[in-house]
């Protein structure tokens, strides 16, 4: 039977936040130099509007103990889904009702931060390929 280490799955949940703050913040900077200060402040929100629906799936999604069944974990995991599902939509229903964004700026960003998943992913598979190696 496989086990899951949720302090490891944990901190890659975080690490994929951090990124999406990350990559929001370059774009922003990017829209800046593109589109002026307007484009920057939508790729802000645009990215942060992601970057809050990460960080709600990671806080209320893996907040599961060591020892909980699976059961837990998924109903869990559902949680969390479902609170990111409401944080995106309640924030673009308010950035898009009280602000004129930059539609561009704000939903390429939007959609930027969702290659930190493949990014984190793919760093994380990599480290444990290179553990079972040193492990043989």
């Amino acid at each position: 039977m496989a086990t899951i280490e949720l302090t490891r799955i944990r901190r890659l949940a975080f690490a994929v936040v951090l990124g999406q703050a990350a990559i929001t913040l370059i774009a922003a900077a990017a829209s800046y130099l593109l589109g002026g200060p307007d484009a920057a402040l939508s790729a802000l929100l645009g990215g942060g509007v992601s970057t809050a629906g990460s960080l709600a799936m990671a806080l209320i999604g893996f907040r599961s103990r060591s020892g909980a069944s699976a059961a837990q974990l998924l109903a869990g995991l559902f949680a969390g889904e479902a609170a990111k599902l409401g944080v995106v939509i309640a924030l673009f229903v308010l950035v898009l009702t009280l602000i004129k964004p930059s539609a561009v700026a704000m939903f390429v960003t939007y959609a930027a931060t969702f290659l930190v998943y493949g990014i984190v992913l793919a760093s994380w598979v990599s480290a444990d390929a290179g553990l079972k190696r040193k492990l043989r």
